[in-house]
């Protein structure tokens, strides 16, 4: 079974994950296993988001880190913390694809909301 995981930063405020939480909707909605985790401040983090989807029967997630810019969460932890998936459990597939502000959509779609 393939999943995915939102992930982002998290924050102190509860309402800070309602954007995430109405993403991971919308992909559920496509018929995809789909957890948000985030980094730090909120529960749950990627390690407890995985084990989770793999107690569902997951073999391949796709990790997308939910992140703007370049900083170092997005340069460092979330791929050590992928790596550090991996080793937790060898036997599943992990894709981390790039930050979100990474991807040329993201920006277009950004720039068309800014500039309306």
């Amino acid at each position: 079974m393939k999943a995915v995981i939102l992930l982002g930063h998290g924050s102190r405020d509860p309402l800070w994950r309602e954007p995430m939480d109405a993403v991971a909707s919308r992909v559920a909605a496509r018929g995809v296993a789909v957890r948000c985790a985030f980094v730090e401040l909120q529960e749950p983090d990627l390690a407890a988001a995985a084990a989770a989807l793999v107690r569902e029967g997951a073999t391949h997630l796709t990790v997308v880190p939910l992140f703007l810019g370049a900083g170092r969460h997005a340069r460092v932890d979330v791929p050590r913390m992928a790596d550090d998936l991996r080793r937790t459990h060898e036997s599943l597939v992990i894709e981390l694809r790039p930050f979100v502000g990474d991807d040329a959509r993201v920006l277009d779609l950004l720039a068309s909301i800014a500039s309306e």
